[in-house]
């Protein structure tokens, strides 16, 4: 059941920033509300108030809304029209499809002179005779009653003939209220036989069963009658005894009364209420989930179930998630591993074994501010795992190019002498030796043969020197 409270009322006056005092407009349809409260000390300046939809059942506590020009109030409990003479500003009110059968209290809204509509039809009283004679002549300032325009001669009409028209319309009444009478005390009985039936119910035993020996326990009862049950069978037994309650009640014909609607939304309540305790039962904690196995082997999950696509060339693998364009990038944690890679996605894992190692320090993660992919780079290694078996394949580097180098150098580097008869220890005195003026030598002139030279061949391919 609902009821009026100021929070209710705040997150229904969005349009006015949540501010109440100078509301002007509420719209508090469908909440369930049986009771009219709050609303004339908390929105004195309302104007259009919406009511329709709920199980209020008499009108009240609007008398200071002076400034309420419209009310709604369809689809409700309401029996009586009364406690409007305060809302001077009235003019349209809508009580269509409530229970009013007492159509002579329509005489409360003669003090409301700005009343120019009044919807009734669907109550009761519109199905009287000569019920559109009598508003009519009642309420001289309307102008529309139930969406149809009042013509002057048909008030003519209605006034000449109120004199007839009334005593019949209070015998209707009269019968009317004999009726209601009954529903209720009826409604009232099965009420309270429903009542009998869940105090039964709630002070049997943990079984739902009756023991009479004060001795005996229930297991030992259930031994001797051999009626001892799984624990699945209990659940499936009750769960169709809520079914069949749930078709009779639904399948019982019943009477469109204020009391008929409170019965169908307890049975709401508590077909909803036995819900929710079913799906508490059922909820269990989910384990987490497995995303490494105990032999230590990686497992390819992808619980978020986003797309992806993974490249794989000669130098990197990238991985190209299609991560949420609109999701905040703190909901995003990225843990590259050599052999797998793993994203937390709003806590949910995506983790990806990978066809090669990788350089989990030199790998990068971007998002694009278009898309919001993820796109992960993870440069290769030179070790590539393959199958389970591990294939190395020879990267030469630049310090094992200049390694070889340095080690063919070695090769033929010729290596010196040193006589150990000699000197045993090296003479430290003379390492350092003083710098003597040593005259420079003149270059010994080249000797060029001569053809006098015994030596000298004559070779007449060779051409002569100039």
């Amino acid at each position: 059941m609902g009821w009026i409270t100021e929070d209710l009322i705040r997150r229904n006056a969005e349009h006015n920033d949540c501010v109440i005092f100078s509301l002007e407009e509420l719209s508090l349809h469908q909440q369930e509300i049986e009771r009219l409260e709050h609303i004339d000390k908390w929105c004195r300046d309302l104007k259009i108030l919406y009511l329709q939809n709920n199980l209020i059942g008499k009108i009240e506590n609007v008398s200071k809304l002076k400034k309420l020009e419209y009310l709604n109030l369809a689809l409700n409990n309401i029996e009586k029209i009364e406690n409007l003479e305060g809302c001077e500003e009235l003019a349209k009110l809508d009580l269509t499809v409530n229970f009013i059968g007492e159509l002579s209290s329509i005489k409360t809204l003669k003090h409301n002179i700005h009343l120019k509509e009044l919807f009734l039809m669907g109550n009761p009283c519109a199905s009287f005779d000569h019920y559109r004679e009598f508003v009519v002549a009642t309420l001289p300032q309307l102008k529309w009653l139930d969406g149809k325009e009042i013509e002057p001669s048909e008030r003519i009409k209605a006034l000449q003939e109120y004199s007839v028209i009334e005593p019949q319309i209070r015998e209707q009444e009269k019968d009317h209220c004999l009726k209601r009478a009954k529903l209720k005390e009826e409604a009232q009985r099965k009420h309270q036989e429903e009542d009998k039936k869940e105090d039964k119910r709630s002070n049997a035993g943990f079984d739902g069963r009756w023991y009479t020996d004060v001795n005996a326990t229930p297991s030992s009862l259930e031994s001797k009658d051999h009626l001892q049950a799984p624990d699945t069978e209990e659940h499936n037994t009750k769960k169709l005894d809520n079914s069949e309650d749930d078709l009779e009640f639904w399948n019982k014909p019943c009477l469109f009364t204020p009391e008929s609607r409170l019965e169908t939304l307890r049975h709401m309540e508590k077909q909803r209420k036995n819900q929710e305790k079913l799906s508490e039962k059922k909820k269990k904690v989910k384990p987490p989930r497995t995303l490494i196995t105990e032999d230590g082997k990686a497992l390819n999950v992808n619980e978020p179930k986003i797309d992806f696509s993974l490249k794989d060339n000669e130098k990197q693998i990238i991985l190209d998630l299609a991560v949420y364009r609109y999701m905040d990038t703190s909901l995003i944690n990225v843990d590259v591993q050599p052999t797998y890679v793993r994203v937390m996605i709003k806590g949910k894992p995506f983790q990806l074994v990978l066809p090669a190692e990788v350089k989990p320090d030199s790998s990068s993660a971007k998002r694009s501010q278009t898309t919001g992919h993820l796109v992960i780079c993870m440069p290769k290694v030179g070790e590539v795992i393959t199958g389970g078996q591990r294939a190395f394949t020879s990267v030469k580097t630049t310090s094992d190019r200049s390694s070889e180098h340095i080690n063919t150098r070695s090769k033929h580097m010729e290596k010196l002498e040193v006589d150990p008869s000699k000197h045993s220890f090296p003479d430290v005195a003379n390492i350092v030796q003083e710098k003597k003026h040593t005259p420079r030598r003149r270059p010994e002139p080249k000797i060029i043969p001569s053809e006098e030279d015994p030596t000298f061949e004559e070779n007449p391919e060779v051409p002569p020197l100039i």
